[in-house]
């Protein structure tokens, strides 16, 4: 599902964002706080939109899942952050630790709960 969410990140497709995110989502940030499922979809869009392009790339070897029984499971892992600004080389502009915990419900695997943080 890692690789479902970040191809729907990379490929700036915010329907499927939408589908991978929980109504209840909590997002816990270390530097912005706590925002809620709507302020990350207007986030979403908000980068999607803009001329310069994000990419997410997981750390090789970081990823850690874990199963929650009777709810889903929880992700931990490295990731870094590649920007393009047009007319330019794609650079890595920042590395963060994350934690998602996912909820599997009626089938389908939603985030329901974030945490990044260790942003540089």
């Amino acid at each position: 599902m890692d690789t479902v969410l970040f191809d729907a990140f990379n490929n700036r497709d915010l329907t499927k964002m939408r589908t991978l995110f929980s109504d209840d989502l909590e997002f816990y940030h270390d530097r912005d706080g706590l925002t809620l499922y709507q302020q990350n979809m207007a986030s979403f869009k908000s980068n999607f939109e803009s001329t310069a392009r994000l990419r997410r790339g997981l750390m090789e070897g970081s990823l850690e899942v874990y199963p929650i029984p009777g709810y889903g499971a929880v992700e931990f892992g490295v990731h870094h952050f590649y920007t393009t600004e047009k007319g330019q080389q794609e650079h890595l502009t920042g590395t963060a630790k994350f934690v998602h915990v996912w909820q599997k419900k009626n089938g389908e695997w939603k985030i329901s709960r974030v945490i990044s943080y260790d942003h540089r």
